[in-house]
């Protein structure tokens, strides 16, 4: 990368982050608890892009460890009383990565469409339990009344405030991409991303494969936990909805559309269907059909996810100009 595209890169980075911080200052509170959503939603997809694009694990069933995260605030919660973060967050992270744990060990023993099916048994599973037991509301699901407060320093934080909230969602955001980051570029996220490109070669090179994919597998499902945590913590409610495959589907939607194999791009993802959605929705009742026709036009045009397109966007400052050769093959590559 030339120093002008590294500079572009870093402005980029400065300028989005400037308008995430801006943002509560100078939306309203309905933009402000959409924003909030977009940013919860990101952070399950970034997680599910740890196992499915950096690992080659297509799970359907990120959405059940999104659900117990939630179902664990709504359970561990008082009735009239606000519980506290630090000790329902890392309840409900602890929670989805047991489950992950659990499911990770007898999944990954399958390959390919198999492991896509099992997980999408397991998901189905947890929805079928929430849904037909008396356990938090049942097919009702369950009211959480007062959200979670944070207290340090003498100094409490309420998250029942809109502004409050978005930034909770925004440290919870930047900390799930810090996580991933830092994963994907240690030893352990090395091995995994050559696991999936080529996993007789890991193995002969004394990679422990299954290990390797059950740990990435187990952090994604953690994370994914606490999305559904700030989910259930901004609408108040639970439901075994949130566990279904529908939600699983739509997030690896999200995944393919923002761009697989990168930590940010799932985000766009994210910001790309429920933007959609908010518009389309006020402009007809038919907007599934036209959202999935978008969809379709938008993975037929940029292969590559939308990351593509911001490449694009930017004239691409990342290739190094006086190779025509090298950006040639850069670009097959990308594609």
């Amino acid at each position: 990368m030339t120093v002008k595209g590294k500079m572009a890169k870093r402005a980029g980075l400065l300028a989005m982050i400037a308008v995430l911080l801006a943002l509560p200052f100078t939306a309203t509170a309905y933009h402000q608890q959409f924003a909030a959503k977009i940013l919860i939603m990101a952070v399950l997809a970034i997680a599910l892009n740890l196992a499915a694009g950096f690992g080659g694990l297509v799970s359907l069933c990120h959405a059940a460890f999104f659900g117990l995260g939630g179902y664990t605030l709504a359970l561990a919660s008082p009735q009239y009383e606000a519980a506290s973060l630090w000790t329902t967050l890392p309840l409900a992270a602890g929670v989805s990565a047991l489950a992950a744990l659990v499911i990770g060990a007898l999944s990954l023993k399958t390959r390919g469409v198999y492991f896509i099916m099992v997980t999408l048994a397991f998901g189905e599973m947890l929805f079928s339990y929430f849904h037909d037991t008396g356990i938090a509301g049942g097919s009702d699901g369950a009211f959480i009344y007062v959200k979670p407060s944070v207290s340090a320093f003498g100094f409490v934080a309420d998250l029942d405030n809109v502004r409050v909230f978005y930034f909770a969602a925004l440290i919870v955001f930047a900390l799930a991409m810090i996580t991933v980051w830092q994963f994907v570029r240690s030893p352990l996220g090395h091995a995994l991303v050559a696991a999936r490109d080529n996993e007789h070669r890991a193995r002969s090179l004394g990679f422990p494969v299954f290990r390797v994919r059950l740990t990435a597998f187990v952090t994604s499902g953690a994370i994914a936990g606490v999305a559904g945590y700030f989910n259930a913590a901004q609408f108040g409610f639970v439901a075994p909805e949130m566990l279904g495959w529908h939600l699983s589907a739509t997030v690896l939607v999200m995944v393919v559309l923002g761009g697989m194999d990168t930590v940010a791009a799932p985000a766009l993802g994210a910001l790309a269907i429920l933007g959609m959605e908010e518009v389309l929705k006020a402009w007809t009742q038919h907007w599934k059909f036209i959202e999935g026709s978008l969809i379709i036009l938008l993975v037929i045009l940029f292969p590559g996810g939308l990351r593509q397109l911001v490449r694009m966007a930017a004239k691409d400052l990342s290739f190094e100009r006086g190779n025509p050769a090298r950006n040639a093959a850069r670009e097959v590559h990308r594609a």
